[in-house]
């Protein structure tokens, strides 16, 4: 698999760009950080080369010098709401989040829930923090946020939260998801600071869209596809364009919010330190692409994949038409099909020339293996059972696992487990071969080459269950699927 981005060298000016930073604000930063800071598949997907840590590597470099402050909002309390990658709940998600920072040697110094207007269920949340330790505080709702810049700016606006204590110069705000309050957290400490007689600065980092290529180029169009269900779309910047002259790429919700911005930072400094959002961002990502054609591969193959997703989310049930129509629209800018993922076709070349449900996968040094729906075995675990065979140089005749060995799993699903399915799922074939490489060393073999699978590239013509999609993403495999439910037998 080629590699188009230099992870070492975004590692370096990166952390650069943000002391650089710093430095311009008198020593103290206050730098909104949106996207995940850690396990950012998507970048790692259309960035080959990318690590999906490399943020949280990079501000480790800044740890000498940084805090971290996580903001969760008590509407988001209120209501449990799950992070759907994880199946967490946000208020659980503060406290792993605060761990897996902590086990990296980055301070987090506080949470601070915002969106406050007297909820129980966030007196709860505060008062446990404080039981484990950690400092909290409360960020009141405020009415008319953000366009009643007047009270805002005012002792009964910004005046009415609670200061959040920090002690370094750079203040990394985070969340566990979209919608917390980073900005709202990072404005009212500007408006906090700045009555204490301390001017503090404050950017913002995005990984995308990324500002300084086309607006057209295939890496932010395929963000405009992950983004495709909160409606965001990318913009030219239109005061970055008037104050330089330059053309730059923002996204909508930056570009609207910035006369209100604009606003509050003059009523707090007098001035506005920055002339556009694009101003505020300190993205290097584009100094990193070392191969601008294997970036905007990937990143095309994301768009497809982001469209695969959305129509089976259609297909369980989910209102997203629009989501579908925008992604299409964009499949259709970018001039390609899903014709374009090669594992499409072939699975779907298979399904044809068999009659049954199929599946595909591309090895990292391109070839494609095929596997189709037996009685014993589903397309998704018999296709790993094919790849692995066909790495490890077993010829395919062999049975890993034998069918004698299979018949009573599947008489244990259905008659005493009551499942409509006999088939194997993927979990059950591993630890089958798992069982069996106690003694077989064609079983050991297969096992040692699941790592290869890591960044491969999957579709199944039908859709698969959660264990299924669950153990493809923890080997790594990029998965879609047709929008067709299994039927049930």
């Amino acid at each position: 698999m080629k590699t188009g981005f230099n992870n070492e060298l975004y590692l370096k000016i990166q952390s650069e760009r943000i002391k650089e930073r710093i430095s311009q604000f008198g020593n103290k930063l206050y730098l909104e950080f949106g996207g995940k800071l850690f396990d950012d598949f998507h970048a790692a997907r259309v960035l080959p080369g990318f690590e999906p840590d490399s943020k949280l590597k990079m501000l480790m470099q800044l740890s000498d010098c940084a805090e971290i402050v996580i903001v969760i909002s008590a509407v988001d309390i209120e209501k449990n709401k799950v992070r759907a990658d994880l199946g967490i709940t946000y208020d659980m998600d503060v406290l792993r989040l605060r761990e897996e920072f902590t086990s990296r040697g980055l301070m987090v110094s506080s949470v601070v829930i915002t969106h406050y207007n007297g909820q129980q269920s966030a007196k709860t949340f505060h008062q446990k923090l404080e039981n484990l330790g950690i400092k909290a505080y409360y960020h009141n709702t405020i009415e008319g946020y953000p366009n009643n810049v007047a009270l805002i700016d005012s002792e009964d606006g910004f005046g009415r939260n609670d200061f959040v204590e920090t002690t370094r110069p750079l203040v990394i705000v985070t969340a566990p998801g979209p919608g917390s309050g980073k900005m709202a957290v990072c404005l009212s400490q500007l408006y906090q600071e700045s009555k204490r007689g301390v001017r503090a600065g404050y950017a913002k980092f995005e990984t995308f869209p990324i500002w300084n290529l086309s607006i057209k180029h295939p890496l932010n169009m395929a963000y405009e596809a992950a983004t495709a269900d909160l409606d965001d779309m990318n913009m030219i910047d239109p005061y970055h364009l008037e104050a330089y002259g330059t053309s730059t790429v923002n996204y909508n919700r930056d570009i609207e919010i910035f006369p209100v911005l604009n606003d509050i930072f003059e009523g707090i400094y007098g001035e506005n330190p920055y002339k556009s959002p694009t101003d505020m961002g300190v993205n290097m990502i584009a100094s990193c692409i070392t191969d601008d054609e294997v970036c905007s591969n990937a990143a095309k193959q994301e768009i497809i994949r982001r469209y695969y997703t959305a129509l089976c989310t259609m297909a369980e049930g989910g209102c997203n038409d629009h989501e579908v129509a925008k992604i299409a629209r964009l499949m259709q800018q970018a001039k390609i099909s899903t014709a374009d993922r090669r594992v499409t076709t072939m699975a779907k070349n298979r399904r044809e020339e068999n009659g049954v449900d199929a599946s595909a996968i591309e090895l990292s040094d391109g070839t494609i293996i095929t596997a189709a729906t037996s009685t014993l075995l589903g397309p998704s675990a018999a296709l790993l059972l094919n790849a692995t065979k066909y790495l490890a140089g077993i010829d395919h005749s062999i049975k890993l696992i034998p069918a004698e060995m299979i018949e009573p799993i599947q008489e244990m699903k259905v008659q005493h487990l009551h499942g409509h399915n006999p088939r194997l799922h993927t979990d059950e074939v591993l630890v089958a071969i798992a069982m069996l490489s106690l003694n077989d060393k064609n079983c050991r073999m297969a096992i040692d080459q699941l790592p290869k699978l890591n960044g491969c590239q999957v579709h199944t013509t039908v859709m698969l269950s959660e264990v299924d999609r669950k153990i493809f993403k923890k080997l790594g495999i990029g998965l879609t699927c047709e929008p067709k439910k299994v039927k049930r037998h």
